[in-house]
């Protein structure tokens, strides 16, 4: 290197999420110095806005649990589902290493997670498809274990619990909480955890928040060093080679070296409404996105202008949800599982299994969406039955929707599908068809037309008191009617990387210093979605595999 520097470091890393913190975590572990290099002023990104879960195959907790995963099925449902979207060499890495990074966290760091049983994999009827799932979820995490400023500068999800401490486990149940006696033990159980916490003063984070604080609290115990609010403006490249970055911090620019290289972890460009019209499928909007506000795809563009090739940048991480006026987006994972409920597009008619797996929803509203039956938005519509019985848009089973979501006409209430129709501008008879024919289909316990509550996936968050979970007729009044938009929890498109995941010219030659890995480069996953945190499992996995070739180059210097 020989740039005069202002600081220099062996690893450097563009973003605080699961990718990015992996990347240092990696660093720490192999003897080598790192900075993370963090955009806005909190650390976490998307990560802490998610559920926290890692889908890796394989791994030692899925042994322990006694499922009997192997390699071979492991790769016989990623030809299924991911297919040969992308290279065999970046599955068969995934499936080498994601084992290797979990155990590795879990013995070295305070990054531990539990398995999450029964949370199936997303399509497990697909060849090597788990119905017991293959997710792990972070274990509980105290607080008050990180440091004051550390506590202060955690992004943090603002979830409506209410000040309890779920993880996705106990959400399974206590979806039925009216409905089943697990739902009312999972409640107890709850409720006796915010009470311990009450008494002991401990703060239990579950989720996307207890992922993060463990990953920065064991990067803190470690050494690695985390810079907010410093944006990246450049990469520097010397002799064909990334040497470093340019950021802005306190007001002025700074360069940093990195002697083994700078790896991006930023997220993709969900907030960059620029760059969603140009490569997404219309219509679109960064108003849909739950993706943390940071991610604008700066680094995406700056890994082009270096020359890097890119992939899937018309996919996103599908996430259908309802976007209250003002407020976050909610995205719709077990609400539409619910029994008592449809979706149907502006001409009041159904288009496909409402409790497919999230990121199918969206593709199926993009397929399904025309100027005479538009799907953007789509109308969820439930009955007076299923508000009462089961959790919807984080309000317990009969809990009233904000008057304001009923007063400014976001939600439409009325006594009959005929009236109802009218509020969403459908046509009544349509609208009555579709919900006498999905009445029919309730009652016999059995859907013809998209064969909902058949996967294993769609009776997770369904009612087992009912012959089919997904099943029961909308037939008690009032009415309601939610709009629906095809957000998305990320982008998936990005830089093209390899198993080592090196940023890739268009030639298919790695552009020497450079790595990615996370929302900013193209995912692992293709273009589907196989299981739960089949986003966080690649990020975190890739980060490491990433240091990991840093490491051993430098070691060859």
């Amino acid at each position: 290197m020989s740039k005069s520097w202002d600081h220099t470091y062996d690893v450097v890393v563009i973003g605080s999420g699961a990718a990015g913190l992996a990347a240092a975590l990696t660093a720490r572990l192999r003897g080598l110095s790192a900075l993370v290099v963090e955009k806005t002023g909190f650390y976490g990104g998307s990560t802490a806005l998610s559920g926290g879960a890692v889908w890796v195959p394989t791994n030692f907790h899925l042994d322990a649990a006694g499922l009997g995963d192997t390699r071979e099925k492991a790769r016989a449902y990623l030809d299924a589902t991911v297919g040969d979207r992308v290279p065999d060499a970046l599955k068969d890495a995934y499936l080498s290493n994601g084992p290797r990074m979990v155990r590795e966290f879990h013995d070295r760091t305070d990054v531990k997670f539990v398995y999450t049983p029964g949370y199936c994999d997303y399509f497990p009827e697909s060849l090597g498809g788990y119905p017991q799932g293959r997710s792990v979820e972070p274990a509980i995490f105290d607080f008050r274990t990180l440091r004051p400023e550390q506590r202060r500068t955690m992004r943090r999800a603002g979830l409506p619990t209410y000040g309890l401490t779920i993880t996705s486990h106990d959400f399974r149940y206590l979806n039925m909480v009216a409905r089943t006696w697990a739902g009312r033990r999972t409640s107890a159980k709850v409720g006796l955890r915010a009470a311990k916490a009450l008494v002991t003063g401990s703060k239990p984070l579950s989720l996307g928040e207890a992922l993060i604080a463990r990953m920065r609290h064991s990067l803190d115990r470690l050494g690695g060093g985390l810079w907010l609010s410093a944006p990246l403006t450049a990469l520097v490249e010397e002799d064909g080679r990334i040497t470093g970055v340019r950021v802005r911090r306190d007001g002025k620019e700074v360069t940093v070296g990195a002697r083994g290289g700078v790896v991006l972890a930023s997220g993709g460009f969900s907030h960059n409404q620029r760059l969603r019209e140009k490569h997404l499928p219309a219509p679109t909007s960064s108003v849909w996105s739950s993706a943390s506000e940071g991610q604008t795809g700066d680094a995406l563009e700056l890994g082009i202008e270096a020359g890097a090739a890119t992939d899937l940048l018309d996919k996103v991480w599908g996430a259908p949800s309802v976007v209250p006026p003002g407020e976050r987006p909610f995205f719709l994972v077990a609400d539409r599982g619910i029994p008592g409920m449809v979706i149907v597009n502006q001409a009041g008619e159904r288009y496909a299994n409402e409790a497919a797996p999230y990121h199918r929803f969206v593709d199926e509203m993009y397929a399904h969406h025309t100027p005479e039956a538009s799907t953007v938005p789509s109308w969820l519509i439930l009955d007076a039955r299923a508000k009462s019985r089961y959790l919807f848009l984080g309000l317990f089973p009969g809990q009233p929707f904000p008057r304001k979501w009923l007063a400014d006409g976001f939600i439409k209430k009325a006594d009959s599908p005929t009236e109802l129709a009218a509020l969403i501008g459908a046509p009544p008879r349509r609208l009555n068809a579709t919900v006498d024919r999905f009445n029919g289909f309730a009652r016999a316990g059995r859907d013809d037309d998209f064969r909902r509550g058949e996967s294993v996936y769609d009776r997770y968050y369904g009612d087992p008191t009912l012959p089919n979970p997904n099943l029961a007729p909308l037939s008690k009044p009032p009415y309601y009617a939610i709009p629906v938009h095809p957000g998305d929890i990320g982008t998936k498109g990005g830089l093209l990387t390899d198993a080592d995941a090196r940023v890739l010219r268009e030639d298919g030659g790695p552009i020497a210093g450079l790595y990615a890995s996370g929302n900013v480069s193209a995912a692992p996953m293709g273009e589907t979605y196989p299981g739960p945190g089949a986003t966080i499992g690649p990020a975190m996995t890739f980060g490491w595999a990433a240091v990991n070739h840093i490491a051993e180059a430098l070691r060859a210097d």
